[in-house]
């Protein structure tokens, strides 16, 4: 069986963490959308103190999803960095001395 991905049962967390406390509020007959955001305020803080691992997951599966790992650099890519450094370098010194 798949393991459940973590921004699926993360949501599911952050749903109940709203929903549980809204309905308490309003079986308590208070009106819905005060209890609505009292119920959101509970919610994010219960979420912010209980949910830290669950949303450290999400948030380094988005990273990993919007930076793959790269492959090996190419060959040249380091002598090429060093390449412009160098010249970087020079072009500042000239531009020092020509002060």
């Amino acid at each position: 069986m798949k393991a459940v991905p973590a921004w699926l049962s993360y949501s599911v967390y952050r749903v109940l963490l709203f929903a549980v406390p809204l309905a308490i509020l309003l079986a308590l007959q208070i009106t819905w959308w005060i209890a609505a955001l009292v119920a959101a305020l509970i919610g994010v803080c219960l979420s912010y103190l209980f949910l830290r691992r669950p949303r450290e997951r999400v948030a380094l599966g988005l990273y990993q999803a919007r930076h793959p790992a790269q492959e090996t650099p190419h060959p040249d890519a380091e002598s090429e960095d060093a390449s412009i450094d160098r010249a970087a370098g020079d072009a500042l010194q000239r531009e020092r001395q020509g002060e």
